[in-house]
């Protein structure tokens, strides 16, 4: 359409009156016209009078049009239709000359840049107990028993609430649930201070409700990225987000020996819990469960995601019978418990093996427990790019999972075997960092596949295969305790490379990347 010259011709039109100013519609932002109140606005070569209108520098077009009156004994033929010309150069464009920059940023990455806040969160307060834990057993004198039993109190809550908070995330939306998460964990970080000192059995409570809160986060964020991000962008902004854990890890272990030194070791649940109230005012503004609840999304975003996204109706019941029936189903639910033995072993344990069997000191052990973690990060959005790349250049979906997923499983496997053989700090914090770099590959394989084999049960297949994912923290946390006690850590790690080896025969026999599941 020339934006110099616009040709109307309007049909069944009185013979003189002027333009209405009322009804005005942007195009191209700029050009402005008036529409006859008549209300005929189609461009029709029937007409046999036309007006050429010029736009003036004012931005303003004032026209007198006349037409003849004529009838229509069959159906008209095409035309282009004025109002289709608008709402469909609206939907193209988003109309964004009237939006302040900050607004044109794509909202589905502000979604996912929020969760991968959470996330953040969620690994900051999770992880600070591994640091501050080395000072409360000594001034509480815990066996490593009971601190196997402390750590693995976290995944008794975590546990309970893996399906629940699917099921409740699918049905009532993920803003609210993932919401709820964030304030139930941050408030249960701040009480542990207060539980560790009357008592034992209070603290295994604290830290069993910070689990509750934790566990419904995964499965919420799963549920909003599914009706967020298309499938092309999938593996990048899951990576995006499982890097917030890592990333929260860093900070948490980063941070927590300076605060323990310097204000003691309740300081680090105090600050850490905290952080939460800052997320929520941002989460609670800015954050719809699904792009049709968003009244500022713009319309050209809306209309790629909505094009793209297949998990777009409310879930009103659960086809469980259907979900269990299914291979890949299994599939992930094997792989999920196998993979995080030895994640949360790592997650949990690794300042305590530093200190113990590196002999670092709290400071030394908390930094050189970093380095995995950074190395996750990276590797976690370098796999999703690697991903999602080899799908847009037509790779299926299920080889890029089975490779992906593969590299996460013999990775990890492959370096912990070498910690045994290795006589130096430096090669031990080295293979302990290649193993959780390998470890993160993950997220472009069994991480990403919830929503490719149902996406519109995303969030409660992965609180079901997580349930496995958490069942497996609890046994491989305390399981350490006891065998630690008893054995020695190559003891530990050959368990963990058991398990690794187990999940990648199950995964590539089993798994797929196509959709089972309407």
């Amino acid at each position: 359409m020339n934006a110099r010259a616009l040709v109307i011709s309007f049909c069944s039109a009185p013979k003189n009156h002027h333009v209405s100013p009322k009804r005005t519609f942007n195009l191209h932002r700029r050009l402005k016209f008036q529409v006859c109140p008549c209300g005929s606005n189609d461009l029709h070569p029937g007409n046999p009078r036309i007006v050429l209108i010029r736009r003036i520098k004012s931005g303003k077009v004032w026209a007198d049009v006349k037409s003849d009156r004529y009838e229509i004994t069959e159906s008209p033929p095409e035309t282009v239709k004025l109002n289709e010309v608008l709402f469909a150069d609206d939907d193209v464009s988003g109309d964004v000359g009237d939006v302040a920059w900050w607004e044109q940023f794509p909202k589905r990455w502000v979604i996912v840049i929020l969760c991968f806040s959470a996330f953040l969160l969620c690994n900051m307060d999770r992880v600070n107990m591994s640091i501050a834990i080395l000072p409360m057993a000594s001034e509480f004198h815990w066996s490593p028993t009971t601190v196997g039993l402390i750590q693995s109190s976290f995944f008794w809550g975590y546990l309970l609430t893996q399906i629940a908070g699917g099921i409740w995330a699918d049905t009532v939306g993920g803003k609210f649930v993932l919401g709820f998460g964030v304030v139930w964990w941050s408030v249960a970080t701040i009480l542990t201070p207060v539980a560790a000192k009357l008592g034992l059995p209070y603290l295994l409570v604290v830290r069993a409700f910070m689990g509750v809160g934790e566990g419904v986060a995964m499965p919420a964020m799963n549920n909003i990225l599914s009706k967020w991000v298309p499938v092309s962008e999938r593996s990048r902004s899951l990576a995006l987000v499982y890097s917030g854990m890592y990333l929260g890890s860093v900070t948490g272990l980063a941070f927590s020996p300076m605060l323990i030194h310097k204000f003691g070791w309740p300081s680090v649940f105090y600050s850490f819990g905290s952080l939460g109230t800052v997320w929520l005012a941002l989460w609670i503004n800015k954050a719809h469960s699904s792009p049709l609840e968003d009244p500022k999304l713009l319309p050209g975003e809306k209309k790629m995601i909505l094009g793209d996204c297949k998990s777009k109706e409310p879930v009103k019941s659960i086809p469980w019978k259907l979900l269990l029936s299914k291979p890949p189903v299994w599939a992930l639910i094997v792989c999920h418990f196998c993979h995080n033995w030895g994640t949360f072993i790592i997650l949990t344990w690794m300042p305590t093996y530093y200190h113990q069997v590196l002999k670092f000191n709290l400071t030394e052990s908390g930094l050189f427990a970093v380095f995995p973690w950074l190395t996750m990060a990276f590797c976690a959005n370098f796999g999703g790019w690697i991903a999602d790349t080899l799908v847009s250049k037509g790779v299926s979906v299920t080889k890029v999972r089975k490779i992906m997923q593969t590299i996460g499983f013999l990775g990890p496997a492959f370096f912990l075997t070498q910690l045994s053989h290795v006589d130096s700090p430096a090669m031990a914090v080295l293979c302990m960092a290649c193993s959780q770099g390998t470890d993160a590959f993950s997220q472009s394989g069994l991480y990403s596949n919830h929503q490719d084999i149902a996406p519109r049960y995303s969030g409660v297949l992965l609180g079901l295969s997580n349930t496995a994912g958490v069942l497996a923290g609890v046994l491989g946390t305390a399981a350490t305790g006891y065998i630690l006690q008893h054995g020695s850590w190559d003891n530990v790690f050959e368990v963990s490379v058991g398990l690794y080896l187990v999940g990648t025969v199950v995964w590539n026999l089993f798994a797929s990347g196509e959709k089972i599941l309407d």
